[in-house]
């Protein structure tokens, strides 16, 4: 069973699916090992034992009279803790939100039971998902799989952690500025962040309206298709066939490549290589509407934030992180009209990058220009703090100001992703990322 563990959920539905697994059984695996891992509090808010006990039952009855839900039935998932669980605390790593419980499910978790998965319980995250690091002062900061001294990746530290020290074979998340993806380059996973809108937000605690959206982190791409059918209730993607043959990327420039650690940059160029040696057709841009974009997320992102968290945070505010706190209140020095304004300059922005990348089939640059800091210096020096956080989300920020949908691949360097940024759909973009996905590991 302990190989249970660390198979894909592609790959244990189609085994409950041959009856070779038991979903009760295996979700029997996945709770005893977070009772029996020593690092399984930095990870899990809570577990929800019973509910998952109970749905795996049914999957378990439905797979021996062969009428299972969908390719992931009884597939156990760990879901991020700002998704509403009727009956269980949802408090998005804040001791504001601390005792709430949910009358209902989030919409995407009712998706995901109608589908037939298990719902293992609520993982760790940053505070109200306000940083890309990881750290949480207040609940407990989430280990990254290479070096537990080290954050995970934020704002989805948990999520990505309970699949990479195999306490869950997929996991629920969500994306403002690059909190998918962020934790899963850093922890070897793959992450899809998608359109916003593409997926409810209902019964999802918000931190930007304006651009939170919903996504899965995953083992494979295979998997990430899998999860964006199940939280949407709809088919996955066809990704038979998927090649790289002719297909064209872009390569940005723009400030994406500045800056960047050794590793990530050894990563992304030997990352290039092999999409070239695969058949795909590379070239670089320039696109200064991204770096002129990128002065707007002070006004957009903070405003947004601050507007619907102002009233309770100034009401508790020492429940707060200083360093969280501040970056909330940020939003409040702007005025209405720099707000609107730099929405209208945005919806620029966003028209010339579409007709700049029309004529690609996806944008490469890499997931993040840092590898994971070291927790105690990240909690003892402030300065070292803010800058990191705002280095850490500078290139996953862009497919959320430019409003499109985009996947983190692992490289085969630790902590190390390629982002694909797609130019149509989700469905398109997986397509081409499973292409991707096996260029990267065939040559790693």
């Amino acid at each position: 069973m302990n190989d249970w563990l660390w198979m894909s959920a592609g790959e244990l539905g189609r085994a409950i699916g041959r009856g070779e697994v038991d979903p009760v059984a295996l979700t029997r695996a996945y709770l005893e090992a977070e009772q029996a891992h020593p690092l399984s509090h930095r990870i899990y808010a809570r577990l929800t034992p019973e509910r998952a006990e109970a749905e795996a039952e049914a999957a378990a009855q439905r797979a021996r009279e062969g009428r299972r839900l969908s390719p992931l039935d009884g597939v156990p998932v760990s879901w991020k803790d700002l998704f509403d669980t009727a009956g269980t605390g949802t408090e998005a790593g804040s001791a504001l939100l601390k005792g709430r419980v949910p009358e209902r499910d989030a919409r995407v978790l009712k998706n995901a039971t109608a589908a037939g998965l298990v719902c293992l319980g609520k993982t760790h995250m940053s505070e109200l998902a306000f940083s890309g690091l990881g750290l949480n002062s207040k609940t407990e900061t989430a280990p990254c799989v290479h070096d537990p001294a080290r954050v995970a990746g934020g704002s989805s530290s948990g999520a990505a952690a309970s699949i990479a020290h195999g306490l869950a074979p997929v996991a629920v998340g969500s994306d403002t500025g690059g909190s998918v993806r962020i934790p899963s380059a850093w922890n070897d996973l793959v992450g899809l962040k998608t359109v916003h809108g593409r997926l409810s937000l209902e019964g999802v605690v918000p931190l930007c309206e304006t651009f939170d959206t919903v996504g899965p982190l995953a083992r494979n791409v295979e998997d990430a298709a899998l999860m964006l059918a199940a939280l949407e209730g709809g088919k996955a993607p066809d990704l038979r066939g998927a090649s790289l043959k002719g297909r064209r990327f872009a390569v940005l420039q723009t400030a994406v490549l500045d800056d960047l650690d050794d590793g990530p940059n050894r990563a992304f160029a030997s990352s290039i290589n092999r999409l070239k040696d695969a058949g795909a057709i590379v070239e670089p841009i320039d696109a200064p509407e991204v770096a002129d974009a990128m002065g707007l997320s002070g006004v957009l992102f903070t405003v947004d934030a601050y507007g619907y968290w102002r009233d309770v945070i100034e009401a508790n505010p020492e429940a707060m992180d200083h360093r969280i706190r501040d970056r909330f209140r940020s939003g409040g020095r702007h005025t209405g009209p720099e707000y609107v304004e730099g929405w209208i300059a945005l919806r620029k922005y966003r028209a010339q990058w579409a007709a700049r990348v029309a004529g690609y089939d996806g944008v490469l640059l890499p997931t993040c220009p840092s590898v994971p800091p070291e927790i105690d210096r990240l909690q003892s020096d402030t300065d070292y703090y803010v800058t990191e956080n705002l280095r850490v989300l500078r290139n996953t920020r862009v497919v959320n100001l430019m409003g499109g949908c985009a996947v983190t691949l692992p490289t085969g360097v630790p902590s190390c992703g390629i982002m694909i940024c797609g130019t149509g759909s989700e469905e398109r973009l997986l397509r081409l990322a499973s292409a991707a996905e096996q260029a990267l590991m065939s040559g790693a």
